[in-house]
């Protein structure tokens, strides 16, 4: 039984790999709502080196220590994520993306999510 659910489990994972959708998609599916929002916290440095120290704690096992991506995992050190309003960073963060293997940073408190998101916005 238990070969069984886990050959189940891999066609599944296959399937959803197949129809993963490409890595913009996951920017347009946030709410208009949430890209209004700013950030409360980007003007003070020491948020900023908050941040860094979060995203080495939170996001560097898979994003790597300088931001730069790994394997499959996109890169963050980008003008794209520059460019970014703060509050569709924080959506992302906050929900994460299964299709994407992102999970969800709702566990950290709001502030420092945004201290991540003023981070990235400095590289």
């Amino acid at each position: 039984m238990r070969g069984f659910i886990l050959q189940s489990m891999a066609v599944l994972l296959s399937a959803a790999s197949m129809t993963a959708k490409p890595k913009g998609d996951l920017i347009q599916r946030v709410p208009a709502s949430s890209q209004q929002l700013e950030n409360p916290l980007e003007a003070n440095d020491g948020n900023r080196r908050a941040g860094n120290k979060l995203f080495l704690r939170e996001c560097s096992a898979c994003h790597g220590r300088e931001a730069l991506g790994k394997g499959r995992v996109p890169p963050l050190a980008t003008p794209m994520v520059r460019k970014a309003n703060p509050g569709t960073l924080f959506w992302i963060l906050r929900n994460g993306s299964l299709c994407h293997g992102m999970p969800s940073f709702a566990h950290l408190p709001d502030d420092e999510r945004w201290q991540i998101i003023t981070f990235l916005k400095s590289l």
